[in-house]
This record gives structure tokens, C-alpha cells and sequence, in this order.
């Protein structure tokens, strides 16, 4: 059996699976297929090497399955990604939340220093004394507050005129990190317990893009070269900061680099998302391969001609640079693209391909999007599917009545 007949085979059997599963329910739709999430979430055990893998909530949005993945072993903790979030999930029962981007939420400060039983469970990530002041005007209450900083892991070249990677923390050089870390250190009501380091340029780039040899091979070589320069600077960077206080934790990577920041003595666990939902920019990767787990389904509503069916709604846009690889995409019955004239529409999208002719109105076109969690976001539900049968049907955060961002 080739592998273009095992996948195509693979395709149809899926595409029944889904059709079969929800036959009972209309589109639009949103759903998570759990052996593949349960697959996806043991690959990502397996490539960290025995360290534990933090869980970023931002790429899931859905308490069932974050609950889900924090019972496996090898999972522990939460990366959230706003204040309002960390305090709903530590009052749901999340003992261990990192909040890796710095807030400027006062109602939540307030409400953090006020509270014992939330100020053990959630950590904030600061990288700017202001950030520090600014949590102190907040507070309402003596409860101390869990800091962790954040490294720059940007690639300088050439005198530090050519930057790869994200436009994150400003504290590069691991001697302003330190210098941080003294302030945080002698500031009354903080206690620092983390060091953070995300590795946009590694964790969140494929390196393996179909049709572009060159460009991959660039990438490859830019990550390399990205990867060793973290990996000295963040461990002397650690060295440094645990001269100044005992941290609990270090924490690095993303679902892209897992395999990579494990190896790292420095590192003491890693983070990961995205890959538990495997969504389409995670596909180019040389390091892992994911089984794609959450997808949604469009009705098909009109045919105006041959080769070509309309299907209700499409326009869900990822985040981040604009372009077509931000744009949702069908994905069963294979063979099915978007137009370039219309992409993804509010309302309504085109769909050009041969398969189009054996579609009719009200069948379901299976669709996967750009990112992880930003699909939960359109969704008040997922409907789990376990074979060929919907199992349970859980709420995404939108479902909860929380849109933190």
C-alpha cells in the first residue's frame, strides 16, 4: 500500500467516522476526535523526554479537555494566557496556573492579593519593574503575589541588527534578567519562582513547508543556529537568577520544539497546546507528525455549477500575519479548496473540486482551521467523538460564558 492510498484511504474512513457520529446533529458544528487527541497528547509525552509538559490553555479553551489531558501522567499544570482566565481556572480547581504574558488587569490583582487559596495556585510573568508597580497600586489584600520572569529568546545577528523571533520580553541579556530578579527579590509581597523562555522562532514555525525546499532549509538552518545560542544563554541565564532565588520552575518550548527544549538540563518543563488539536500550521514540522483532532462542519447550502458547492458560514481567520495560510481549509471529502476570489467567507463559501459533484445539499464538508484554540472561540460547543459515536458534548469557554480575550 503506497502512502498516498493508506492517506487517502485513511481520509475516507475519517470523513464516514464524522458523518456517521453526527448524523443526528446540523451544521455548523465543532468537534474533537479523542483517540486522536489522546494520541496526539502521548506523542507529546514522548518527545519530552520525562520532563512535565505544561498544557497551554490558550490552544484548547474547553475545561473538559484541559481537565482531560492534566489526568494523564506526564501532564501538569496550566499555561493560561490572561489574568481573568488564571483566577477562573484556579477557582474551578486548578492547582498550578502560570500566566505567561503580563496583565494589566487591577480588578484582578485585587482579587489575587486578597485570596490565599489563589495566590498559591497562580503565577504571573513579569519582565518590566512597571508591571511590579503597577500590581502593587492593584492589590486590596497582603497575600503574596508568585512571579515569574520572562527571557527573550530572539536570535541577534549581526550586531543585533537582523532579530528572529517574536517581539516578546525586552530582557535579552540574562545580566537584565538578574537585574529583575534582585528587584522582584528585595520588593515586599513578591516571591520569585519561575523562569520562562518561549522559542516562537523554533516552537511555532514549520520547517518542512510543502512545495518550498528552500525556504525549509533556511529554516532548519536559522532554528539550529537559534536553538544552540538558547540553549548556552538560557542556562547561564538560570545559573544567574537561581543565585538569586530558589525557582521552582524553568519552562520552555512549544508543541514545534517539545523534543528540542527537553534536552536542555536548564529546562525543567515544557509547554504545549496546539498539538494536542494538531491544526493545520502544525503540519510542516520534521520533528513530529500530529493526527488532526479538531475539526468543524459546514452544511452544504447551494451548488451553483459543476464542480463547485457553497457551504453556510467559513470566515474564521486565524490570528497573526494576514494570508491564505491563516485561512480555515477543507479538508473532507478531500480534494475540495477555496476559491481565490471569495477564501473563507462570512456567510458563505465557495468550494472548487471534483468532489463537489457528489455532494448535496445539507451534507456536512469537514473543515480544519489555522490554530488550536481560536476555533473555540466561534463554538459555544465541541461534540467529542470516540470511534464513530458522539460521546459527550462539552463547552468550549465560549460555551461558559467567558471570552477572556
Amino acid at each position: 500500500m503506497t502512502p498516498a492510498f493508506a492517506h487517502a484511504t485513511g481520509a475516507f474512513a475519517d470523513r464516514a467516522r464524522y458523518d456517521r457520529a453526527t448524523a443526528h446533529l446540523d451544521a455548523p458544528l465543532a468537534v474533537v476526535d479523542l483517540r486522536a487527541f489522546d494520541a496526539n497528547a502521548a506523542d507529546l509525552v514522548r518527545r519530552a523526554r520525562g520532563k512535565p509538559v505544561r498544557v497551554a490553555s490558550k490552544s484548547v479553551r474547553c475545561r473538559a479537555l484541559l481537565e482531560r489531558v492534566l489526568e494523564r501522567d506526564g501532564f501538569a499544570g496550566v499555561m493560561s494566557h490572561t489574568l481573568a482566565e488564571s483566577l477562573w481556572l484556579a477557582r474551578s480547581g486548578v492547582a498550578d496556573v502560570l500566566l505567561a504574558y503580563p496583565s494589566a488587569d487591577r480588578a484582578g490583582f485585587a482579587e489575587l492579593s486578597s485570596d490565599a487559596r489563589l495566590a498559591r495556585a497562580v503565577t504571573v510573568t513579569v519582565d518590566d519593574p512597571a508591571q511590579l508597580t503597577l500590581i502593587d497600586a492593584a492589590r486590596t489584600g497582603r497575600e503574596e503575589i508568585r512571579v515569574c520572569l520572562e527571557l527573550d529568546t530572539s536570535l541577534r545577528l549581526l550586531a543585533g541588527r537582523v532579530r528572529v523571533g517574536a517581539l516578546r520580553s525586552p530582557l535579552h541579556d540574562p545580566a537584565r534578567l538578574v537585574a529583575l530578579a534582585r528587584a522582584v527579590v528585595r520588593r515586599p509581597g513578591f516571591r520569585l519562582v519561575g523562569l520562562m523562555a518561549y522559542e516562537a522562532q523554533v516552537a511555532g514555525v514549520g520547517d518542512a513547508v510543502a512545495g518550498r525546499p528552500l525556504r525549509s532549509r533556511a529554516v532548519r538552518l536559522l532554528q539550529a543556529v537559534s536553538r544552540r545560542e538558547l540553549a548556552v544563554r538560557r542556562a547561564e541565564a538560570v545559573r544567574a537568577v537561581r543565585a538569586v532565588a530558589d525557582l521552582e520552575f524553568v519552562n520552555g518550548g512549544g508543541t514545534g520544539s517539545v523534543h528540542h527544549t527537553a534536552a536542555e538540563a536548564a529546562v525543567t518543563e515544557v509547554a504545549a497546546g496546539s498539538g494536542l488539536y494538531q491544526p493545520r500550521l502544525f503540519d510542516h514540522y520534521t520533528g513530529f507528525t500530529g493526527r488532526p483532532a479538531a475539526l468543524f462542519a459546514l452544511p452544504v447550502v447551494r451548488r451553483p455549477g459543476l464542480g463547485v458547492v457553497t457551504v453556510l458560514g467559513g470566515g474564521l481567520p486565524a490570528s497573526g500575519p494576514s494570508g491564505r495560510d491563516r485561512l480555515p481549509v477543507p479538508h473532507l471529502p478531500a480534494g475540495l479548496r477555496l476559491t481565490r476570489q471569495e477564501g473563507a467567507g462570512e456567510v458563505q463559501t465557495p468550494l472548487l473540486g471534483a468532489p463537489a459533484d457528489d455532494l448535496l445539499v445539507g451534507d456536512k464538508v469537514w473543515f480544519r482551521h489555522a490554530k488550536a484554540g481560536e476555533l473555540c472561540e466561534r463554538f459555544a460547543g465541541l461534540h467529542l467523538i470516540d470511534g464513530d459515536r458522539v460521546v459527550a458534548t462539552v463547552p468550549t469557554y465560549r460555551g461558559e460564558g467567558k471570552t477572556f480575550l
